[in-house]
């Protein structure tokens, strides 16, 4: 496995995977797939992902096995939150793997890049949102210690979304 630092040359990687494992992720909640559909295009166009690369507060990865990108992550620099009074913050906003490598540790190494970087920042905490019923990726970053800090909504077309938001601290 390589983790490499992605750069906007990376965005149609990044643009694939997302929208692939969002769906692998997320899409049988969808009981109207063109809500699904409209999601995927508003949120994870190249275009789109190539203007968040180039924001100097966010940092994106890959993940690659025998040269495939499998899986990314995204880290967002002096992002606050509703739950947390600490001013100096960072977000994992993203680590998603496509399925079949699962299995392979990718996520482990993605967060671990991510985390070493948030600590380097000097955010005194970095804080993530996970869907309730996400039962694997809860357990996945509970027992890299992080912990739950509130809950909160998102409506995406017709469907409403339960998140609950986790914080680890990195002092």
């Amino acid at each position: 496995m390589r983790i490499v630092e992605a750069n906007a040359s990376d965005a149609a990687h990044i643009a694939l995977l997302a929208r692939i494992t969002f769906t692998e992720t997320f899409g049988h909640f969808f009981t109207d797939k063109t809500d699904l559909h409209q999601y995927l295009n508003q949120t994870f166009g190249v275009k789109k992902i190539r203007n968040s690369i180039e924001k100097p507060n966010n940092i994106f990865w890959l993940a690659f096995i025998e040269e495939l990108p499998v899986g990314y992550a995204k880290l967002k620099l002096n992002s606050p939150s509703q739950f947390i009074t600490a001013e100096n913050l960072c977000q994992l906003q993203k680590i998603y793997v496509l399925k079949d490598f699962l299995s392979k540790k990718v996520g482990h190494s993605l967060q671990n890049e991510l985390l070493k970087r948030a600590a380097e920042s000097n955010s005194e905490r970095v804080w993530l949102s996970v869907l309730k019923s996400n039962v694997r990726a809860i357990k996945f970053y509970e027992k890299n210690g992080f912990e739950t800090i509130g809950d909160h909504d998102f409506q995406i077309g017709k469907e409403h979304f339960e998140f609950q938001a986790m914080a680890k601290n990195l002092t």
